[in-house]
């Protein structure tokens, strides 16, 4: 084992930067050390992660600025979990050897190694972690531990404790309702969330709190008024999130990047998949204690979340089979 290797992994949320960090670990096998390149929204997510020895930031400098920043970092190889052109010709100009990316591109031809993502054959059943390694055993490197690192700063943990502090709580479940595109569609239902979290205060004997971030504020309001939760939606950074989950009683939401923080931190974690579009084999929270819910509300046909009118699935979460979840992980 000697040299070095770059990580990129930017696209998506962050969940998809976090599951692509275990591609980090498999290059350790054959590299000393492993560095990663994201986008500045990533970095705090992907700091966290053991596996990883540094973390650039790609902030929209030039191809060439960038470009000369690798090189001077003589890398010997790199993994491009989620190419761009921009992100091909940058390897490209710094010139590192060996270079991994995906097949099927009008820039592929600037990778050394070109990988077909399986997904795009068809496969809507093989974890999207066990997808990204395939760039990894594009190098000859593999790993059979598939859950992310996550590990809390002593910052992290401080926060998390005074927030807890504040609301005089030492036990307590989580309910994350929102996705990526919640706040900016203007119809999420909060029925659903509210009769959830009233259960699960009422079957576990423990406080909810319904977490989000800063946008997330008003659905999270509505669930509160409705449920007797306590919103913490913009309270704590990912990091202190994990804190707050790796102690929680259990976890509950929507697939998000919370929900693989959560998983990664050993919370008992239930993803919630409400969209007959959604992949729940794909997207599954990976831990030691997880499990995942699927779809049951009949969705209109071509629905997905971007731009479904009215959220039924939402409204109507299926609140008996999610506790159902929540008690075989519990017991």
């Amino acid at each position: 084992m000697s040299g070095s290797a770059l990580l990129y992994c930017a696209g998506g949320g962050i969940g998809d930067s976090l599951v692509a960090s275990v591609v980090a670990r498999a290059l350790h096998a054959r590299f000393t050390r492993v560095d990663a390149l994201t986008v500045p929204g990533h970095r705090s997510t992907l700091e966290r992660c053991a596996d990883i020895d540094a973390v650039l930031v790609d902030d929209g400098e030039t191809i060439d600025e960038l470009a000369t920043r690798l090189r001077e970092r003589g890398y010997d190889a790199c993994a491009i979990t989620w190419a761009t052109a921009r992100v091909a010709r940058v390897a490209h100009r710094a010139k590192i050897p060996i270079r991994v990316g995906q097949a099927r591109r009008l820039y592929s031809h600037l990778f050394t190694h070109r990988v077909e993502v399986r997904s795009e054959r068809g496969n809507v059943t093989s974890p999207w972690v066990d997808i990204l390694l395939d760039y990894a055993r594009a190098l000859d490197c593999d790993t059979s531990d598939r859950v992310p690192s996550f590990v809390p700063t002593e910052r992290d943990r401080a926060d998390a404790d005074a927030l807890l502090e504040g609301l005089g709580l030492t036990q307590y479940a989580i309910v994350h309702p929102t996705n990526a595109v919640a706040p900016k569609r203007g119809n999420w239902p909060s029925q659903g969330w509210s009769a959830l979290a009233r259960t699960l205060r009422e079957r576990f004997d423990v406080p909810v709190l319904i977490s989000g971030s800063a946008v997330d504020r008003e659905i999270n309001d509505a669930i509160v008024r409705d449920s007797g939760a306590t919103s913490i939606a913009g309270q704590l950074g990912i990091g202190g999130f994990g804190a707050l989950a790796a102690r929680a009683r259990a976890f509950v939401g929507i697939t998000t990047g919370s929900m693989h923080v959560a998983a990664a931190v050993g919370a008992p974690t239930v993803g919630i998949f409400p969209f007959q579009s959604d992949f729940p084999e794909r997207w599954a929270p990976m831990g030691s204690r997880t499990a995942i819910v699927r779809a049951s509300y009949p969705c209109h046909p071509g629905d997905v979340k971007e731009t479904c009118a009215d959220y039924a699935c939402i409204a109507n979460l299926d609140v008996p089979r999610i506790m159902a979840a929540v008690s075989d992980l519990l017991s």
